[in-house]
């Protein structure tokens, strides 16, 4: 009856206590905001991190993908025969294939002639290999030897290739120490295992790395008929192939590489953990300020239940209290978090985004916590006991 009254009544009590101190409710909000940046920011790079390991995986044109089983991920790849693709053309739903070469080299920076790492692909230009419609005409540069289709979505530390490219110069660099030139650009993405990517032919990927064999991929593509079973075909391959490759869908070879980073390193575990730790300080913070503001305001819950007003009752106000402060500290730190998002993409070029699963999560985490934090700051009111504090 007491909630209906207030209701009547339109006594806004919640609002009316959290807004008595200002600077307190600041301070509250403040607190809030930042364990959900903290969890934004940590679930963000976490799950950026994984998108960024198949930035290349996701534009592969490809129904199945052929790999050594002691590939462990991108940046540890094993070859295997290459033989192994001509067989796959036995089946009756495989149209194509593409034998792709995949290691790392050493690109010298054209302007500086500093070394770094960078992740080449080799490809027959005349196959198939992205899912980019204009790609096969930019491919076409690659027939010559010696000529490579550099990443423009590379670091910086790589050079100014794209400017340069742009102003008409030619730009000429070495890789693996052989002397290349870039005949043109493409768009993959920089990812936690490769800082830049270069995609050449075959014939010039061999020349810049003499140790790989002829005979020996690193990645095999296959696509099949539209109308084709692929787990058909998966399960058919996998029993007619040797044991020294492996058979996987598209989206079991992008699985392949998340995996590695989330099962087979700290990098996820680390980020998980950051954002508990903001949670908890969350959780800390709101508690401090609800059980404050109870004991602030015990004779008045006092005075309350004196005059017949029951204990749920005061919970509610309490409960209310904390709902207010979820939704308060979350707006800000929802525009703080795409901001962040969006400093991050342009200095690291990372694939860090608001993904609306992640914004809804991180409110029920933050709802949450101002909701557990209201639930033991609550445990206040029993002690408010008119005899006691009168």
């Amino acid at each position: 009856m007491k909630i209906s009254f207030w209701h009547r009544r339109g006594i806004p009590l919640a609002w009316l206590l959290l807004t008595r101190q200002p600077l307190r409710l600041l301070v509250a909000i403040a607190g809030i905001c930042f364990a959900g940046i903290l969890m934004f920011m940590q679930l963000g790079f976490r799950d950026g991190l994984f998108d960024a390991s198949v930035t290349v995986h996701k534009l592969f044109d490809a129904d199945l993908v052929l790999i050594s089983p002691r590939s462990m991920s991108s940046i540890s790849m094993s070859a295997f025969p290459r033989r192994r693709l001509v067989q796959t053309m036995a089946h009756k739903d495989v149209i194509g294939t593409t034998p792709v070469n995949w290691n790392f080299l050493l690109w010298r920076n054209p302007e500086t002639l500093s070394t770094r790492s960078i992740l080449a692909l080799g490809f027959e230009p005349t196959d198939p290999l992205l899912i980019d419609p204009g790609f096969p005409l930019k491919a076409e540069v690659l027939k010559n030897s010696g000529r490579v289709l550099f990443d423009v979505l590379s670091r910086e530390e790589f050079g100014p290739v794209e400017k340069w490219i742009s102003e008409g110069k030619i730009v000429e660099t070495e890789v693996g120490g052989k002397r290349v030139r870039v005949a043109g650009l493409v768009s993959l993405g920089p990812s936690f295992g490769a800082d830049g990517n270069l995609i050449t032919s075959r014939e010039t990927f061999l020349k810049l790395l003499p140790t790989s064999s002829v005979g020996s991929i690193e990645i095999g593509l296959v696509r099949l008929r539209t109308e084709a079973n692929s787990e058909d075909v998966i399960r058919s391959l996998k029993a007619s192939l040797p044991n020294d490759v492996k058979v996987l869908s598209r989206n079991e070879f992008i699985d392949f590489e998340k995996n590695y980073w989330r099962n087979s390193t700290s990098i996820g575990f680390i980020f998980t953990l950051g954002a508990a730790m903001g949670f908890v300080v969350g959780c800390v913070i709101v508690y401090q300020i609800l059980y404050s503001d109870v004991s602030d305001h015990l004779a008045e819950y006092a005075t309350l239940m004196a005059m017949g007003y029951q204990l749920r009752t005061l919970f509610g106000v309490v409960a209310r209290e904390g709902i207010f402060l979820a939704v308060m500290g979350y707006l800000p730190a929802y525009v703080s978090g795409q901001a962040l998002y969006a400093l991050v993409r342009s200095s690291t070029k990372l694939p860090v985004a608001m993904d609306p699963q992640r914004a809804v999560l991180v409110f029920f985490l933050i709802l949450f916590m101002c909701m557990a934090s209201a639930s033991f700051a609550m445990r206040r009111l029993i002690d408010a006991d008119p005899a006691e504090i009168f």
